[in-house]
């Protein structure tokens, strides 16, 4: 009872002096109209006073009734002083409080046609509309409450007088303009607001995200380094990191995060940035000890555990990496992707079996017995599919691998087209060419308007013999547009298998004129590398390479490419093993990047190293007559002839197998002297064994 009394009596100061203010919407002109308002004005009061007192019960009681009194208190006051909008934007805000949206937007509507430049009724409206933007479930829907906001928020900046609100407003503009992707607009907004308060953190970090999501890191990065440095918090600090990452400037994203863990030092996100900057530049280990301390500072923290497991599978630490990945399942038991990512440690040891189980026990908890799967549902399966047929494709069944690709066939979008790309890849590791032409026939039959499969039936058709028309299909597949890129990098490859090297060169510089992404410059600048390298010319393909590494030092292709290339021609071998072991750790169960590395440890002299890491190279491509071949030689060199000439006996065989555009002539004639050698030696051996 005394709360009530004390409610009845007391009206906030500001409220007061709102009603005291306000003016009739028309000027009185005479005593008796001039008394009849005083007399109505003072009913506005009392039932007002009422109403804020029954607002303030809901608030501390949360009762619909006091809610519901609240309401007609303010219909009371209104009806006595109908022109006040400071009543009627008190109701519409006490309608948005307990959840009446559409009584509030009529409310503050209301306002706005006696009165289109009030403020307060513009906020209101805005700050209805942002609080209906989570709780809108239908897209289209949700786009239309976004521009709703937006015509607020247009209007509030027009009216706004206040210049710290006016920073906040053209932020919120801006954000605004983002989600309705207006990023011209949004832009604007934000340089606005950087224009009005250059020192505002908030407005500068909110700009450079918006470079970033438009991928022009440059111009983030030079707005986030115009705020001096004394006045560069540990938020500016963490967002510069950030953007020098999406640049691959590792060197300097380590540097702006150890920034701001010196200003925050219990700032996790900024640790993990420092952590995941210091992975991207190699320092694995000082990673490793980051993620420590996260791990230290919060226990539950599953993402930072897979991140440690990440790194431990990297050094070839595999039961350190399934440790951590227990770890995050434990945490978050009905997660996906741990059991996932222990499928691929399990693949990367060997462990095929247990790989393949895990695999099935994914594939079984997220079946749906009605099939009626989501897209996202379909992807994931498509993604445990994908892993669990490699994976009976690592053992060896090659049958079984192509019955799970073929269950990628039935989830729709660019699934399809990955199940029917890896069975193409696995009738070609079969050496099964007819199979592997039929099937890139059923997957254009199938997705006729896909034009990589048809890019990749034209390849199949080049290496088995119809170049000429394969190559006029994929020419007909440029249209002068950006997507011509991917079909002149077909082209340059077709063109190299085929040993036709102008055409191959011509093709792949157009190519590179057409990449304006990093990772596309990357990717053209290894393919104009790898054109050279096969036809000898070292020196530019070294240049290549060397471009790519500088800008991506972690890229493994490269590192195994370049590698290989130095070993294979007997130079600068203690720098093509560093290359080759780095990428080595980047991707240790890739059975070329393997043979790569034994193939330097031979060169070296170092034959046991060489054997260890032949022998885990077959493990994963036993049909390579490359690897066979390396792996004879380590024997013949440790005086093992017999099994030396079982090895090439094998990569012959392998040769024999091999489409013309595969085989290597000049390796494949050395093989076959090297096998006629050995068993010219073996033949007379063997009467004096006897």
């Amino acid at each position: 009872m005394n709360r009530i009394v004390a409610a009845l009596c007391v009206l906030p100061l500001a409220s007061a002096a709102a009603l005291a203010q306000e003016k009739p919407a028309q000027q009185a002109t005479t005593a008796p109209q001039s008394t009849a308002h005083k007399g109505n004005r003072a009913d506005a009061y009392y039932h007002y006073t009422m109403a804020h007192m029954y607002e303030e019960l809901v608030t501390i009681y949360g009762r619909s009734d006091l809610a519901n009194k609240a309401i007609e208190e303010y219909r009371q006051a209104i009806e006595a002083d109908p022109d006040s909008s400071y009543l009627t934007a008190g109701l519409a805000e006490l309608y948005a409080k307990t959840g009446r949206i559409r009584d509030a937007v009529m409310e503050a509507q209301d306002i706005l046609k006696h009165d289109p430049n009030n403020l307060e009724a513009h906020k209101l409206l805005g700050r209805i509309y942002l609080r209906s933007m989570g709780d809108v479930q239908n897209g289209s829907q949700n786009q239309n409450v976004i521009k709703l906001a937006i015509e607020q928020y247009e209007e509030i900046i027009k009216l706004e007088k206040d210049s710290d609100n006016l920073v906040e407003d053209h932020l919120l503009l801006g954000r605004l303009y983002r989600l309705n992707n207006d990023l011209t607009k949004a832009e604007n907004e934000f340089k606005t607001a950087v224009k009005l308060q250059p020192d505002s953190e908030e407005a500068v970090t909110t700009l450079a995200y918006l470079y970033n999501e438009e991928g022009d890191s440059g111009h983030a990065i030079q707005a986030l380094n115009s705020v001096p440095e004394a006045s560069r918090s540990a938020k500016l600090y963490s967002a510069l990191g950030y953007t020098y990452e999406q640049e691959k400037q590792y060197k300097q994203a380590i540097e702006a995060y150890r920034h701001a863990i010196e200003l925050d030092r219990d700032n996790l996100d900024a640790i993990r940035g420092l952590a995941q900057n210091l992975q991207n530049d190699g320092q694995t280990q000082a990673a490793l000890d980051q993620y420590k301390i996260i791990a230290d500072a919060n226990p539950e923290d599953s993402q930072t555990y897979a991140r440690m497991a990440e790194i431990y599978k990297k050094q070839g630490q595999f039961d350190q990496a399934l440790d951590n990945l227990k770890k995050a399942e434990a945490i978050v038991p009905d997660s996906i992707e741990y059991p996932y990512e222990m499928a691929s440690v399990y693949q990367a040891q060997g462990r095929y079996e247990e790989a393949a189980q895990t695999l099935k026990e994914l594939l079984d908890k997220t079946q749906k017995p009605d099939e009626n799967y989501t897209p996202s549902d379909k992807n994931n399966r498509a993604v445990f599919l994908e892993r669990l047929g490699s994976d009976y494709r690592d053992m060896g069944n090659s049958q079984l691998a192509i019955e799970t690709f073929r269950k990628m066939l039935t989830l729709g979008d660019e699934n399809v087209a990955r199940g029917y790309q890896e069975i193409i890849d696995t009738y070609r590791e079969q050496k099964d060419w007819p199979q592997a032409t039929a099937t890139a026939k059923e997957a254009v039959q199938k997705l006729p308007n896909n034009r990589d499969l048809k890019m990749v039936l034209a390849s199949q058709l080049a290496d088995t013999g119809q170049s000429d028309a394969a190559l006029q299909q994929v020419k007909s597949l440029l249209s002068g547009k950006a997507e011509d890129r991917e079909v002149y990098i077909a082209l340059a490859q077709m063109y190299s298998r085929l040993k036709r090297w102008p055409e191959a060169e011509e093709a792949i510089n157009k190519a590179d004129q057409l990449s304006t992404k990093p990772d596309d410059k990357e990717y053209t600048a290894f393919v104009k590398g790898s054109i050279y390298e096969r036809q000898k010319k070292y020196e530019p393909a070294e240049q290549e390479f060397k471009r790519i590494l500088s800008a991506d030092p972690q890229n493994a292709m490269t590192l195994n490419y370049y590698g290989y290339m130095l070993a294979d021609r007997g130079v600068r071998l203690d720098e093509a093993l560093a290359y080759i072991k780095k990428a080595v750790e980047l991707d240790p169960a890739n059975g070329a990047y393997l043979d790569s590395l034994g193939w330097a440890y031979y060169k070296l002299g170092k034959y046991d190293q060489a054997e260890e890491n032949l022998s885990k190279a077959l493990q994963h491509t036993p049909n390579d007559p490359t690897v066979q071949d390396h792996m004879g030689d380590v024997y013949q060199k440790t005086g093992r002839l017999k099994q030396a000439a079982a090895h090439w006996e094998r990569a012959v065989s392998e040769w024999n197998r091999t489409i013309p555009a595969e085989i290597d002539n000049d390796l494949f004639s050395r093989v076959q002297r090297k096998l006629e050698s050995a068993k010219i030696k073996l033949a007379k051996e063997e009467p004096q064994q006897k």
